[in-house]
C-alpha cells in the first residue's frame, strides 16, 4: 500500500493543510467572539460590510454580496435574518426599480461597531 503522492515529506509541510488548520482555528475564535452578541460569523460580515458601504448612500444586495465575497442567495438569507432582528432594512432603491436599497438601523450600526472591535481584537 502506498501513501499520498505528494511533494512534501510530511503533512506538516503542506501549505494547504496549514492554511486549513489556521482557517479553522480563526473561524472558531470568530464564533466564540461573536457568540455573546448573538451573531454568526457570516451575519457579522454582512452587517459590518453593509455598515461600511452604507456610509456612501444606498447599497444594493449585489454590491453587498460582491464586497463581502458571498453568494447572492446566501446574502439574501442572511439579510432576512438581520432584518428580522431589526438590524437592517430593505426599501425600494431610489434609482433602480429592480433593486432594494439596504440600510443599517441605528441598533445594527451600534452592534456592528461593538462587534468589529471584538473581531479585530482577535
Amino acid at each position: 500500500m502506498t501513501g499520498l503522492d505528494t511533494e512534501f515529506a510530511s503533512a506538516d509541510q503542506s501549505p494547504g493543510l496549514l492554511l486549513w488548520q489556521v482557517t479553522n482555528q480563526w473561524q472558531q475564535a470568530q464564533r466564540a467572539a461573536l457568540k455573546p452578541y448573538g451573531l454568526t460569523h457570516v451575519q457579522f460580515v454582512v452587517l459590518a460590510s453593509l455598515t461600511y458601504l452604507a456610509a456612501d448612500g444606498p447599497v444594493t444586495q449585489k454590491a453587498l454580496a460582491d464586497h463581502a465575497a458571498l453568494d447572492p442567495m446566501m446574502t439574501s438569507q442572511v439579510l432576512r435574518a438581520l432584518e428580522s432582528a431589526g438590524l437592517v432594512t430593505r426599501e425600494d432603491h431610489p434609482t433602480d426599480r429592480r433593486a432594494k436599497a439596504l440600510a443599517v438601523t441605528t441598533e445594527g450600526r451600534a452592534l456592528a461597531n461593538r462587534t468589529v472591535k471584538a473581531v479585530e481584537g482577535l
